[in-house]
């Protein structure tokens, strides 16, 4: 429990594990799940309640409470939903945001100010670079690297879709890596060990293994 003058704020029915850490400003909403040895930083938000917008097609039941792993490190000014999960080993970075349901595996790596939409499964040991937006709907596996402010796409009809329609969002196999600043549009798959340029526009799925680079991408090799 943190003393009592450092300004954290500890909401009803909160489990904290041992050696819990927290630094001032930072709040925790009531019934989330600390494990041991987790540290987190000025002003960090976590287990608060999702609040959707009118027009949101994201899931309205509502969230369970936020369950954070041994070892984690929520940096200054993250904000982690009610719902989320975090295995052990997870560092989000100052000022990343993780929306309910995410689940993340262990030793992810969020960078700072990168977002994690709802519901997006993360691999063990992945990593989303700074300032990326992991897009609703999507899905990526164990090791996959994402590098920074790469942007994930989930609908190309600007809201204009079908009532009901899902979004589709990306999927990201095993180990493939997206460079610096790429954009995926929705639906599209990378394959496990593929690579993706920095600067590059996927607009199709690419195979296991290539390498693609370009706007459109295109394929520059493949290791089979």
């Amino acid at each position: 429990m943190p003393a009592p003058d450092d300004g954290a704020v500890v909401g009803a029915g909160v489990e904290l594990g041992a050696d819990v850490r927290l630094a001032e400003r930072a709040v925790v909403h009531g019934g989330t799940v600390v494990g041991d040895r987790v540290q987190v930083g000025a002003g960090a938000i976590l287990g608060k309640p999702p609040r959707l917008g009118a027009t949101s097609r994201a899931p309205r039941e509502p969230a369970p409470p936020l369950g954070v792993g041994a070892g984690c490190r929520v940096g200054p000014g993250a904000v982690v939903l009610a719902g989320a999960r975090l295995a052990d080993g997870v560092e989000v970075g100052a000022g990343a945001f993780v929306r309910e349901r995410a689940s993340l595996g262990p030793s992810v790596d969020i960078g700072a100010g990168a977002a994690v939409d709802h519901d997006v499964p993360v691999g063990a040991g992945a990593r989303v670079g700074a300032g990326a937006y992991v897009t609703a709907g999507s899905t990526l596996e164990d090791g996959v690297e994402i590098g920074a402010g790469v942007v994930t796409t989930n609908d190309d009809t600007m809201g204009r879709h079908a009532a009901g329609e899902p979004v589709r969002g990306v999927t990201l196999r095993r180990g493939c890596r997206i460079g610096d600043r790429a954009v995926l549009l929705p639906g599209v798959e990378v394959g496990p060990g593929a690579e993706v340029a920095g600067d590059a526009i996927v607009t199709r799925d690419v195979p296991p293994g290539a390498t693609v680079a370009g706007a459109p991408a295109r394929p520059v090799t493949s290791r089979g």
